[in-house]
């Protein structure tokens, strides 16, 4: 152990019982280890919180293991090198890691991705440039198989991955694109700022009714980020051979009781429909060509991004049961500090 330097941490205390709250985390200080033939240490800036992180709270089998108990949590964070013993990396690289959580990560020169170029904020890797905006691209574009023309649905529309997705159908040529959020101000960025054709408030009224409204000949594609009556809704509003890309189901991640699912499966046979889930990392293959192509669309000015700054790696349990419970729009993210 590095006994010249300490760092910060936040440990998962206990498994939460339906939503999270601020007692079952814990922020600890606690020595930094020193960088060994091969490692790097790094100082972080900026990290992530996600829904996805919420599974792993509870202890269930699922497709990545569940955080362990009086550790460190992690997740996707950009931060500095400041310690090198690796031909890798050098002092000073900005680089992507998924060691977040803590004040400073120590690892193998391999965990960690150097970020080339200074265009945009080292958060946008966490974001546009990062897993939201991989998995909006690879979910419509792969998963859901848009083509031209197709009318797309959104749901969750204002938050990481839902921004992405419905300026990704339109950037692609979507005929209309529809999305759902939570406020009426979510509702006004999403028209006015993020381009959708029409979005309504899921609060307002049933969400089959105001989709319907939105959508009154049916839509063809539907990104699910939420579930529930969502998913229900839009398999009612589904024409002949529409296509679902099922991202999550953020309205049922707190249940303490099973939800019921949708009692409208028989169109799924009925107008031939194609529901499908995926975890983005199952597609890596595809990040160099969604690199260059959302790479792109921000050089040009036409992709925009909206983050959720909470400042202080302290106040990060707070920035995800604020996440969870709808308070950001677009990318949700922690700030740790300034780069040297």
């Amino acid at each position: 152990m590095n006994a010249r330097r300490t760092g910060r941490s936040i440990h998962l205390t206990s498994r939460p019982d339906g939503w999270p709250t601020p007692e079952n985390f814990r922020l600890v200080e606690e020595p930094v280890p020193e960088p060994r033939d091969g490692e790097v240490l790094v100082r972080n800036l900026v990290m992530s919180v996600d829904p996805y992180m919420r599974g792993r709270m509870d202890d269930t089998e699922s497709y990545v293991p569940p955080f362990a108990l009086d550790a460190p949590l992690d997740g996707g964070a950009v931060g500095e090198v400041v310690e090198s013993r690796s031909p890798a990396l050098a002092v000073g690289d900005l680089v992507l890691h998924s060691l977040g959580w803590r004040d400073y990560a120590t690892g193998p020169a391999r965990w960690f991705r150097r970020l080339e170029g200074n265009s945009v904020q080292p958060s946008a890797y966490l974001g546009v440039l990062g897993m939201p905006g991989f998995t909006a691209w690879v979910g419509l574009l792969h998963i859901a198989r848009f083509t031209p023309g197709d009318v797309v649905f959104v749901s969750g529309a204002a938050g990481a991955v839902g921004s992405m997705a419905g300026q990704i159908a339109k950037l692609k040529g979507a005929s209309r694109v529809i999305g759902s959020a939570g406020s009426p101000e979510k509702v006004s960025h999403l028209v006015e700022e993020l381009g959708y054709d029409v979005a309504f408030d899921y609060h307002a009224a049933p969400v089959a009714e105001q989709l319907a409204a939105a959508a009154p000949d049916g839509i063809d594609v539907y990104f699910d980020n939420v579930g529930g009556d969502h998913l229900q809704a839009a398999i009612a509003s589904f024409r002949t051979f529409g296509r679902a890309a099922l991202c999550g189901a953020i309205s049922q991640y707190n249940a303490t009781e099973p939800v019921p699912g949708p009692d409208n499966l028989w169109f799924l046979i009925s107008k031939r429909l194609m529901l499908r889930g995926f975890i983005v990392s199952d597609h890596n293959d595809l990040m160099p060509e969604f690199v260059r192509e959302v790479g792109q669309w921000l050089a040009e000015g036409k992709l925009r991004y909206t983050e959720t700054v909470v400042d202080g790696l302290e106040n990060a349990p707070d920035a995800f049961i604020g996440l969870l419970r709808g308070q950001n729009t677009g990318k949700m993210v922690v700030r740790l500090g300034d780069r040297s």
